[in-house]
């Protein structure tokens, strides 16, 4: 229900460029899938979050250049590990940074902006911004998933949600998904999934990954989002 030039300018958009190494050196666009694997304490949870605050930060905001996208991010926890007491200590600790350096790089730090403070009140002005803060978390949706049918069920309300947040103006940059194999082998030990419990036709192992697939590739195709994987090797 679209031209060929809303669709355009949709797809053609700014790509979703992460500066998180190694990430930094690949020109990531929209639609680009990036699979991260390793084994259990690998941190590969950690550089998702790290990923997620480069987009949920502004590029600029009051004048101090944080270097973000100012996009949202959607979080599809499948391990139901995901720390969010976590994400908002890493993120506060960015914020920390980037109000310490004031020059346009987060990751240089000026302790002289501190030190020349006049008194106690100017040194804990020189914290981060509580209203930015606020609103980074906003763009951090989060989503647990419990077994395979909930990751179908919420892959297939994606595009409604995705919708609903680009008509309240706020554009999606990338869905990170933890991790992509965690109901394998639970999934393994039932011969069939039942959509439902009359006689339908079940749901195999196999139809159910080709389905998360199909879906996946769908919501890369229609919206213009990046799309981050974690798998244990």
């Amino acid at each position: 229900d679209e031209t060929a030039k809303q669709m355009l300018s949709r797809v053609l958009r700014d790509r979703a460029f992460l500066l998180l190494p190694p990430l930094h050196r690949v020109p990531l666009r929209a639609g680009n899938v990036v699979e991260i694997t390793g084994a259990s304490p690998s941190a590969k949870t950690q550089i998702l979050i790290q990923a997620a605050i480069s987009c949920i930060l502004p590029k600029t905001w009051k004048g101090i250049h944080y270097g973000g996208l100012g996009k949202l991010v959607m979080f599809l926890d499948l391990d139901c590990r995901f720390d969010v007491l976590r994400l908002s200590e890493m993120l506060k600790h960015r914020l920390l940074q980037a109000n310490r350096s004031g020059n346009g790089a987060w990751w240089q730090l000026e302790a002289s902006n501190v030190k020349n403070s006049r008194s106690t009140q100017d040194k804990s002005n020189a914290g981060y911004d509580e209203e930015l803060y606020v609103s980074c978390m906003k763009r951090f949706v989060y989503v647990r998933c419990y077994d395979s049918l909930q990751l179908l069920s919420t892959l297939k309300t994606l595009h409604y949600r995705i919708r609903q947040q680009e008509a309240c103006g706020n554009q999606v940059g990338v869905l990170m998904i933890d991790s992509i194999g965690a109901f394998h082998w639970t999934d393994r030990l039932s011969s069939s999934l039942a959509l439902e419990k009359d006689n339908r036709k079940s749901l195999s192992l196999t139809n159910v990954v080709e389905t998360i697939v199909q879906e996946l590739k769908k919501l890369l195709q229609v919206h213009s989002l990046a799309l981050h994987l974690c798998c244990c090797s």
